[in-house]
């Protein structure tokens, strides 16, 4: 809460800016690109779902936009402009985060009086950062199935069926009114930080509702903790999306487990009769 009055003061500056001084600058923000970084750890497909950005000028806070945007500035001369990207935490558009794997886009430059600045925004993540990531390339795709699961994830690279997102393969899941729940999660066994950020991306082309959690294992005992809904589409308008899930307060919180699984759970609504699953690009980020 303490960042929304800095916000909606700079928010309110520059709606006076234009009433009040009619010759302001004008900064036109594209778009965000996404990079590779060739000093970095492979990041797999360079999918992104960048939505908005922390303006900063000379390190004030100017506000935050969604892109693209163009905005008055009540300055002239040159300035540092600096650019955050920043997402949808958990895929919820009230809950603006700057993502703390990507590295800001920063630029010295002139403002002046009615013109405007044009800024294509690149960004990459940092060479630190570390992933893990299940494409659906490899014929071990990295997820184990529960026994209650009627239905099945399998691997498919058939663009008949529906266009890949990235890369030459995709997960799917098919239900019906007999195989009507999904239920599986990730077998990699993986020792993540506590107290630090971690994240889980995942594209995902969905007409279900999908259920995400992360299990916490300490031997024989399995703490299940549901996390974020990915919501289902209506079929006619179904598309490829990404989401950027927040773990850390789960991983943190668990302090006994020895490691920790990614699960993913649905059950086909009660007015379908059938539902389609497709996910793509699973990762697991942290520094």
């Amino acid at each position: 809460m303490k960042k929304i009055v800095p916000i909606i003061g700079a928010l309110i500056l520059l709606g006076s800016c234009v009433k009040n001084n009619p010759d302001p600058a004008w900064l036109e923000v594209s778009a965000w690109q996404l990079e590779n970084n060739p000093s970095g750890n492979p990041a797999g497909e360079l999918t992104e779902n960048i939505s908005d950005a922390w303006v900063y000028i000379d390190d004030q806070l100017i506000g935050v936009f969604e892109v693209p945007f163009k905005i008055p500035v009540l300055l002239d001369g040159a300035h540092d402009i600096k650019l955050y990207p920043t997402i949808q935490n958990n895929g919820i558009a009230a809950t603006k985060k700057i993502y703390p794997f990507l590295e800001p886009f920063e630029i010295s430059s002139d403002l002046v009086k009615n013109e405007v600045l044009a800024l294509t925004p690149t960004t990459k993540y940092y060479s630190s950062v570390n992933f893990t990531i299940l494409d659906f390339e490899d014929a071990n795709f990295g997820f184990s199935p529960s026994q209650f699961s009627l239905a099945s994830l399998v691997a498919s690279s058939d663009p008949t069926i529906i266009q890949p997102f990235n890369g030459g393969a995709f997960g799917r899941v098919v239900l019906n009114e007999t195989d009507n729940v999904w239920i599986t999660a990730t077998n990699l066994e993986q020792n993540l930080p506590r107290g630090a950020e971690v994240y889980l991306e995942v594209d995902y082309h969905t007409t279900v509702d999908v259920v995400t959690g992360v299990l916490a294992i300490n031997g024989s005992e399995v703490t299940e903790n549901p996390n974020v809904r990915i919501n289902g589409q209506d079929e006619s308008e179904v598309e490829w999306k990404k989401i950027y899930i927040d773990i850390k307060t789960i991983v943190s919180g668990s302090p006994t487990a020895q490691f920790f699984e990614h699960s993913f759970q649905a059950v086909l609504g009660a007015d379908q009769t059938t539902g389609v699953i497709n996910i793509d690009n699973v990762k697991v980020v942290h520094f």
